[in-house]
C-alpha cells in the first residue's frame, strides 16, 4: 500500500513572538505532526514561509547573553558569535538555528531544513 505524500505550504508569521515560540510552531510543521497521519519514521510534513523574522520580539538579557559556538576542529579553534550579533546579520538565521536544533537528529533533518523559508 503506497501513499502519496500531500504537501502544502503554511505561512507563519513571527512579528512580536518570542523565537523559541516560533520555532517550536515551525518545527511541529515541517515534521507532519500537525496531520492526523503523522507517523515517525515518514516525513510527510509541510513546507514554511516565516514572514518578518526581523520583529522577533526577546525577553530578558538573552539577546546580549546567549552565545553560539562553533568549533573549527582545529587545536584552539571553539569560536563564540552573541545572539545580537547573529541577529543584526541576519534575523532569520536566529529562527533557523533554534528550528535545526528542534527537529530529530537523523537522515529526514536536512530534508526538512530545505522546505523553510524566512523572509526577514
Amino acid at each position: 500500500m503506497t501513499q502519496t505524500i500531500q504537501r502544502a505550504q503554511q505561512e507563519v508569521d513571527a512579528a512580536g513572538k518570542a523565537p523559541g515560540r516560533v520555532a517550536t510552531e515551525i518545527a511541529r510543521i515541517l515534521r507532519g505532526k500537525d496531520k492526523p497521519t503523522f507517523t515517525p519514521h515518514i516525513d510527510a510534513g509541510d513546507a514554511v514561509i516565516v514572514t518578518n523574522a526581523s520583529q522577533l520580539v526577546f525577553t530578558g538579557d538573552k539577546l546580549v547573553q546567549k552565545d553560539y559556538y562553533h568549533h573549527t576542529m582545529y587545536p584552539g579553534g571553539l569560536k563564540t558569535k552573541s545572539m545580537k550579533r547573529v541577529f543584526d546579520e541576519n534575523p532569520g538565521d536566529v529562527i533557523r538555528r533554534a528550528v535545526y536544533g528542534m527537529l530529530p537528529k537523523n537522515k529526514h533533518r536536512d530534508e526538512m531544513m530545505k522546505r523553510l523559508t524566512i523572509k526577514n
